[in-house]
């Protein structure tokens, strides 16, 4: 399993292609008058869209992401693009705990880099050299520089393809996880699989039983459960699509930037804990910077693959590793009861509601993160 270094190079001729779509983009009219009630705003998103093509400077975001340690490797026939930044070892010190970081959807890679060099040098940032983590953050496959497996995907098949690229590729006999979303998913999946591998497991969206036959949900446990169904029946449309007509909606979205955008920022003003407020979390260059990365590599539609194919991924066991929790604070999770989480966690150490930061945590609020992840890990780094 060789490892050889990647960079982010898109071409003048994909930029240039880019532009020209985007200036002949063709917008549609509001449904509703109040703004986002019936998704993308087309006020905002003709403003995304007017900066996109003339104001965002592709080329300063390519080098800022290169500045990061890039790589790739073939695990089981499929190349796994990963950002591999090594932790800072004191004098005398403890070696760093390896981490593996994995993001969501429509996210990527750059949802973990503001956690990344805080993991990997904690001195650095103000805190102790001996908290310091080798910190690897995979591309799910089929998202931007990842191949997709030749089988299903499921979140069982990447934690083992995770487990592989820590212990096999990198060499790392024991190691953490952390994640949130699909991510979250496939760190649980990692802690249920490989026990002996693990440290531990820390998420950010607890997994919640299917299973409810020896011990029936409680009053506040069954509350959480019939809002969480009534937020998913007014938020499901985007899944809906996406879990019965995956390639329907790709075409449109492969063909234009301007709805790939629409699709990619409604998500991260729906589910980021901005209040309403999309710029109050994000900036411009930072959603055109991710909208860029899944135009350039065409993997819009096969992120969705792992939406078509959620119907293959089994009940996750019972957890017995370590486990930590800091709950999201969006609208589908902010309510989660720790019994809900205790019904699959054996040994649930560390729980937190800090009532910020949604559904794109460590990019959110990447100090909040770093704080919960070294307090965590930090009894469990040896055994």
């Amino acid at each position: 399993m060789t490892v050889t270094p990647f960079q982010i190079s898109v071409s003048d001729d994909v930029l240039d292609d880019l532009r020209a779509r985007l200036t002949r983009t063709r917008f549609t009219t509001a449904s509703d008058t109040t703004p986002w009630a019936a998704g993308a705003d087309p006020r905002y998103l003709r403003e995304f869209v007017a900066y996109w093509a003339d104001a965002f400077d592709w080329r300063a975001a390519e080098r800022a992401l290169n500045a990061y340690p890039h790589h790739r490797a073939e695990i089981a026939g499929r190349r796994v693009h990963f950002v591999h930044v090594r932790g800072v070892r004191p004098e005398g010190g403890p070696e760093p705990l390896p981490l593996v970081l994995t993001h969501g959807w429509p996210s990527s890679f750059l949802e973990m880099l503001p956690v990344a060099r805080r993991l990997a040098d904690p001195a650095a940032y103000g805190g102790d050299p001996a908290d310091a983590f080798d910190v690897v953050i995979p591309s799910l496959p089929g998202f931007l520089f990842s191949e997709l497996p030749d089988g299903p995907f499921t979140r069982r098949g990447v934690a083992e393809t995770w487990h592989a690229l820590m212990t096999e590729t990198l060499g790392y006999r024991r190691f953490g996880a952390f994640g949130g979303d699909i991510g979250g998913g496939v760190t649980q999946w990692l802690g249920a699989l490989f026990p002996e591998s693990l440290a531990g497991v820390h998420v950010t969206s607890a997994v919640i039983t299917e299973d409810f036959g020896d011990r029936p949900p409680t009053a506040e446990e069954q509350a959480f459960l019939d809002d969480l169904r009534a937020y998913d029946e007014k938020d499901g449309g985007y899944s809906e699509i996406m879990w019965t007509r995956p390639d329907t909606i790709a075409a449109a979205l492969m063909d234009s930037p301007a709805g790939l955008a629409a699709w990619i920022i409604d998500k991260y003003r729906d589910w980021s804990d901005c209040g309403g407020d999309l710029e109050a979390r994000w900036d411009m260059d930072t959603l055109c910077t991710i909208a860029t990365l899944y135009w350039a590599t065409g993997t819009i539609g096969s992120s969705f693959r792992q939406y078509y194919d959620y119907p293959l991924n089994a009940p996750i066991p019972r957890i017995t590793v370590p486990a930590a929790v800091t709950l999201s604070n969006e609208p589908a999770l902010r309510a989660l009861p720790r019994s809900l989480a205790e019904r699959v966690y054996a040994d649930l150490r560390h729980w937190h509601r800090p009532e910020r930061g949604g559904h794109f945590m460590a990019h959110e609020e990447p100090e909040q993160v770093v704080t919960d992840l070294r307090a965590f890990f930090r009894p469990l780094r040896t055994g």
